[in-house]
């Protein structure tokens, strides 16, 4: 099932074309990656999608209702929203559990199985032991993380990643996406991550949507690699077996 369905989008900045007859899907089940080298338009694409800005063209599809016929969530990160500072008055784990609210209304008590989400989100992450802290006294590293438990809290259908392991080491980041793995082949979530890493999470992932342009052209998606769903599970039972 689609949760994305994108055809002909064009793209224009101060009359300047900048993205032009883009098309690509997001399915669920599925962990798509989205590349390109810098000053490529990722992040405007993905901002177009989801109506942040308008595209000058095009045709958008954004379902209605997740694969179980309720309404869809979805959940966007954008680059870097990690930003708190040394004032910022929020423990981790009240950060996180504001990540519940929409899902039950903002006048809804929080409930222990809220609780439960919300301490398996930071686990999830390698925050749980640091959940008494205040935000503003994280490394860089650590706020991103925390801002990825949150949207894991709200558990959303589909998933919008802006370069989200940004500040990440190497561990953090292997197991970053082995969870996005895990989210889109074991429960049916769609994910979309823009990011730089595109070897390092090949393994993880279905495909991966390429931004390029021929010379004198504008950015297009002119090659889509896809790994197939053998390639992909093996890898992940292999990760998964090994601890990483």
């Amino acid at each position: 099932m689609d949760y994305i369905k994108v055809n002909n989008l064009s793209f224009v900045y101060d009359a300047e074309p900048v993205l032009e007859n883009v098309a690509f899907r997001i399915s669920a089940g599925e962990f798509v990656t989205l590349t390109g080298e810098n000053g490529a338009a990722k992040s405007t694409l993905v901002k177009a999608t989801l109506g942040i800005i308008k595209p000058k063209t095009g045709e958008i599809t954004i379902a209605k209702q997740n694969i179980k016929g309720k309404k869809l969530r979805i959940s966007y990160l954008p680059q870097q929203i990690a930003s708190f500072n040394a004032g910022f008055p929020s423990t981790v784990k009240e950060f996180v559990t504001s990540g519940r609210f929409p899902r039950n209304g903002w006048f809804k008590r929080i409930t222990q199985h809220d609780l439960e989400h919300v301490e398996k989100s930071l686990r999830s992450v390698g925050m749980w032991e640091q959940r008494d802290k205040r935000m503003g006294a994280l490394s860089g590293g650590q706020k991103q993380r925390v801002a990825i438990a949150r949207m894991f809290a709200s558990d959303p259908d589909l998933f919008i990643l802006d370069e989200p392991t940004t500040g990440m080491d190497d561990v953090s980041r292997s197991e970053f996406y082995r969870l996005m793995s895990h989210a889109a082949h074991r429960h049916g979530k769609a994910v979309l991550m823009i990011t730089h890493d595109a070897e390092d999470v090949k393994a993880f992932s279905d495909r991966n949507i390429h931004l390029a342009r021929k010379q004198n052209s504008h950015w297009r998606c002119f090659s889509v690699h896809e790994n197939t769903a053998e390639q992909n599970n093996k890898a992940l039972e292999s990760k998964e077996a090994s601890g990483v």
